[in-house]
Order: structure tokens, then sequence, then C-alpha cells
């Protein structure tokens, strides 16, 4: 069995402002130093980037954007591409479900945007989950193959290789309903892997990390991670709280 190291990531959404943000990195960030064993990244809004960039530089801990735009520039007012964000943050979250909700992204654009992250050496965390209804119905499966699917479209193994996978069902995403440790493992290890193992390899399916999120707080971390195909956490709310994602981030050491 591979060994793979536990990642977590805290997406801040739409808050604090570039001062708030430092503000709030500097809170925590003596504490996440210290934790080794787990990749820990900060992905504040972009305003934030070019101010927590010198915080984070040498510290071990990886700084990611929260989306990107497949096109490298021209007329997309507002947009943010990954010649941008190259050299100024490490990773940067893909197909988030709030992205695909509000701002009407879809596994086509979400795999133009994988495309351009790697091409820029940014380290792809894509989001793959389904919503409450799809749950309901018995189509958990069906939706994160599909998105699994359609976000590598094109990927070589080697390209694949170098991803992150977050499952995110969509009804536990800023509820308080996170799933259970079992149940987001079935479909981690049941459902996503298998997608992989069946695009490419067992051997790499294995070897990527998947994420869980949705919910997740200091309370239910330990539990979460302690599931063998949990590796690691994409944390919401609970990353604006210094001392409970400090906590979380332990948890994932085990």
């Amino acid at each position: 069995m591979t060994t793979r190291v536990p990642i977590v990531a805290g997406n801040w959404k739409m808050n604090k402002s570039a001062v708030e943000a430092a503000a709030l990195l500097e809170g925590m960030l003596s504490e996440l130093k210290a934790i080794t064993g787990v990749e820990r990244v900060i992905c504040p809004p972009f305003v934030a980037l070019a101010a927590l960039a010198p915080r984070l530089a040498g510290s071990g801990i990886g700084l990611g954007a929260q989306t990107m735009h497949w096109e490298d520039s021209g007329a997309f007012t507002g947009e943010v591409s990954g010649l941008m964000l190259k050299g100024l943050c490490s990773h940067v979250i893909l197909g988030h479900s709030e992205r695909r909700a509000y701002f009407g992204e879809t596994d086509e654009t979400v795999n133009r945007r994988l495309h351009a992250a790697l091409k820029h050496g940014l380290v792809p965390i894509v989001c793959v989950g389904e919503t409450l209804a799809e749950n309901e119905a018995g189509r958990t499966a069906e939706v994160v193959t599909r998105q699994m699917k359609g976000a590598l479209v094109g990927l070589t193994e080697e390209q694949a290789a170098g991803l992150v996978v977050a499952y995110e069902p969509v009804w536990a995403i800023g509820t308080g309903k996170a799933a259970t440790p079992g149940g987001a493992n079935d479909v981690i290890g049941g459902m996503i892997r298998p997608a992989l193992a069946e695009l490419y390899s067992r051997a790499l399916a294995q070897s990527i990390r998947v994420q869980y999120g949705g919910s997740v707080t200091a309370a239910n971390a330990a539990e979460l991670f302690a599931q063998p195909d949990i590796d690691g956490a994409l944390v919401g709310g609970a990353s604006l709280k210094p001392s409970e994602f400090v906590a979380i981030v332990a948890a994932a050491r085990g």
C-alpha cells in the first residue's frame, strides 16, 4: 500500500481583506509550522495572495488560489489566470461546488482549468461531490465518477499523479452536517479511487491523495482521518478560526 502524506487545506472563501488575512495567518502560523507529517495549505481570497506569499515563503506551508481561468490572458474581466498565479502560489482549488452552483463551472471547464494549472506548475485540488437530491436518489457513484472522469480528460498518468482530489458532498458544505466518516470513506475508496483506476491504474488510484471536505471541525477531524482512504481535509469555516484549524491539521498527523 502506498503511503500517502495527508494534506489539509484551508479555504477562506470570500472572507478577509488583505490586512485581515495577514493577521489571521499570524494567529496560527507558528503552530502550523510546528506540525510535521502533514502538508498544509492556506487558500485566501485573490486579493490576499500577495500579502501572504512573503509570510509563507520558506515556511513549508503552501499557498493556494480558490480558482483560476483557463486562458493566460484576454478579455475576461474579473478573472485571474494561471500565468498570474505562477510564482505567487503553489496550489489552486478547482471545481468547488460553489463555483459550479453560482458561477456556471462544469466538468468541461474544470478540465480546461486543470490543464492550465498543470501547465503553470500549480498543484490542483480538484473538487467532486453530489447534491442532497443526488445523494437521496442513490446517484452518488454516478455523479462523482462523471465529475472525476470529466475533470481528467486528456491528462496523462504522469500528470494525474500530481493531483489532489477533494470529495465534498454538497449537502455537507457549510451546513454543519458532515458525512459520516465511514460514508465518506466508502465514496472515496469505493467510487473515486475505482474511477481513477479505470482511467489509469490501480497503483495510481492508490497513490493519489483524496481529501474530505464538508463541515470538518476539530471535533470530527480525528475520526475522519482515521479512515483508510481519507487523506486530510479541505476545510471551510473552521479554517477561519486559528485554534480550530491548527487542531484539525494536528489531527491529520495521527
